[in-house]
């Protein structure tokens, strides 16, 4: 239920009116002068405040000033009402920050009707400042080890400019998040931030998602519809894995960023627009350029502004700070805000070498909540197995049956999967994965070892 506040000297009025709203479902109060008004308001939140200008011990338009300076973390929306009303009022209590300005006598339909679309924009206000924080702590750049610093820097110097930023790193390092944080700091930050995954999008729509269309172009979809260029217009877009973009497409793009307007699919006019472009890869583009997999003259557009995400396996000093914003993260989300984490368990999750980088810690530190739902601190025996494994010293991915050239080997490779998954099944727990083997704990680690299976206790 929304809480009302009605301030005015005519005790009819307030009367009148608190009977009306609480017959709508509103929580009511009521002020027959300024001073008393503020007190309420510092010492309650209300969603909406019907503020009469003349008052017995002051100026209705200084009492908004007022309520604009409080400093409050939940400002409700003013409502001025007068029974001499003027225009030069008017303006000047919109100019204060009111949301509307009634005139005595009130119109009930129309008090009601402005009362429910300011307790509406209170609310969409509400969201939105909530939206923020939550993209803010997306934008966020975590870790204090020499390559994220000197990232930080460099996004401080860059942001702030115009300049097309193409980001290189392997896939879940957080380019996303470099990107935003670029939005965050740049001068564009107070409008919108859009991206496009160009290899989640098939090839026969990603000019309509970029582009958009007019006039039905696109048989059984709306009749018109913006493209991601135009939804950026004045802010940022954001085009994630653009090594994947067909070369059709490419051509497009190329011609967008150089005339900043561009041709929606089905249209006869041109849209211009304001954008500025973040392009982010985790392929080597020179090479993709040598294979004739991407346009060159793209590329050289894209790439004023080069950015690197290191991987998670070179700043290992940054795990210790993740894990306590995943933990936090999680916490919350489950319900769980002090769940900590042991010095043991932070060394072992240190030693591994994370092929999956930030995602997959993240990805960790969520199944080791879910699937530990009392405890409250993390020790190295609530760990998953694959962390206590090592990379492969030449970097081989696992083979396809079709590649052993014996029953033999097929037969270890099964072998050497089977009891990696009952490990995992263990969390890591060597006896315990015996005793589910049904054999020895000592022959189990000779088979290990026989498998080639790296393990750390």
């Amino acid at each position: 239920m929304k809480h009302i506040l009605i301030v005015d000297d005519e005790a009819d009025i307030r009367e009148s009116l608190e009977g009306i709203l609480k017959e709508e479902d509103y929580i009511v109060t009521t002020s027959a002068t300024a001073t008393e008004a503020l007190e309420l308001i510092r010492d309650a939140e209300y969603d909406v405040v019907l503020l009469d200008i003349w008052l017995p011990d002051g100026d209705g338009l200084d009492v908004l000033g007022q309520i604009r300076a409080m400093g409050l973390s939940a400002l409700p929306e003013v409502v001025i009402i007068s029974g001499h009303g003027t225009i030069d009022a008017a303006v000047k209590a919109t100019k204060l920050g009111a949301y509307d300005f009634l005139e005595k006598p009130l119109s009930l339909d129309r008090t009601l009707l402005v009362i429910k679309n300011a307790v509406l924009a209170r609310q969409l206000r509400e969201e939105n400042a909530e939206f923020k924080n939550q993209l803010a702590e997306k934008a966020s750049v975590t870790g204090e080890s020499v390559p994220l610093k000197a990232l930080r820097q460099q996004v401080k110097l860059m942001a702030p400019t115009n300049g097309r930023v193409l980001i290189y790193g392997e896939s879940g390092t957080g380019k996303e998040r470099i990107a935003r944080t670029i939005h965050a700091e740049s001068l564009r930050k107070e409008r919108v931030f859009v991206e496009l995954n160009c290899a989640a999008i098939p090839e026969d729509y990603i000019e309509s998602e970029l582009f958009g269309y007019r006039h039905g172009a696109i048989p059984g979809g709306p009749q018109e519809k913006r493209g991601m260029f135009e939804r950026a217009d004045g802010g940022t877009l954001f085009l994630d894995e653009v090594g994947d973009m067909s070369l059709k497409t490419q051509a497009k793009v190329l011609r967008a960023l150089d005339e900043q307007r561009f041709l929606p699919v089905g249209a006869s006019h041109p849209v211009h627009v304001d954008v500025r472009v973040i392009a982010a890869t985790n392929k080597d583009l020179e090479e993709e350029i040598a294979k004739g997999n991407f346009r060159e003259d793209l590329f050289y557009r894209l790439n004023v502004i080069p950015f690197y995400v290191p991987p998670l396996r070179d700043r290992k000093e940054d795990i210790p700070l993740l894990l306590r914003v995943f933990l936090s993260e999680f916490g919350r989300q489950y319900g769980r805000p002090r769940v900590e984490i042991a010095d043991e368990a932070v060394k072992l999750l240190q030693r591994y070498h994370w092929p999956g980088n930030v995602r997959e810690l993240r990805n960790v530190v969520e199944r080791v909540l879910i699937l530990n739902p009392k405890v409250s601190t993390i020790e190295r025996r609530h760990l998953p197995a694959l962390v206590y494994r090592e990379p492969a010293k030449d970097g081989a991915k696992p083979a396809r049956a079709e590649e052993f050239a014996t029953l033999l080997e097929a037969r270890e490779a099964y072998e050497r999967d089977y009891i990696l998954k009952k490990l995992d099944e263990c969390r890591g727990n060597v006896s315990r994965t015996a005793e589910a083997l049904g054999m020895e704990r000592s022959h189990l680690y000779r088979k290990m070892k026989a498998l080639g299976v790296s393990f750390k206790e």
